[in-house]
């Protein structure tokens, strides 16, 4: 089946969102800014925690980055999303700013690779009827 140019694009322009946003997010924990260890007080875990999931999240999204391993770093970053939901059910966070706030991220993770790789659309059939 051939790939069109218009769902490469849009698959890698959904993939580049997530990206960045996991850079910004995996680059603030690294550098232990002081909102990122209040935050993480405040949902119940410990700061020394902070470099572990940074480290994590670098890994997952550079293996989501390269499109050999990017179904594997899809993978872990529902994984790592999920715990982030998980967290947030934990604390009573509001629904759809908080707690959905990674399904979001996960929807937008598996979106582009569904429009940039043929093999994804395959797996994940959508059907009008």
């Amino acid at each position: 089946m051939q790939q069109s140019k218009t769902m490469t694009y849009a698959g890698w322009t959904l993939s580049v969102i997530v990206i960045l946003f996991l850079i910004m997010d995996l680059a603030m924990k690294f550098m232990r800014l002081p909102i990122v260890l209040t935050t993480t007080e405040q949902l119940g875990w410990p700061t020394s925690s902070v470099t572990t999931l940074a480290v994590l999240l670098l890994i997952s999204t550079a293996l989501y980055a390269f499109p050999r391993t990017s179904v594997l770093g899809a993978i872990l970053l529902t994984g790592y999303l999920g715990g982030a939901i998980a967290t947030h059910v934990r604390i009573g966070s509001p629904l759809f700013s908080h707690v959905l706030f990674g399904a979001y991220l996960a929807l937008f993770v598996w979106g582009g690779l569904y429009f940039r790789d043929s093999r994804i659309r395959a797996l994940i059939p959508l059907r009008g009827n």
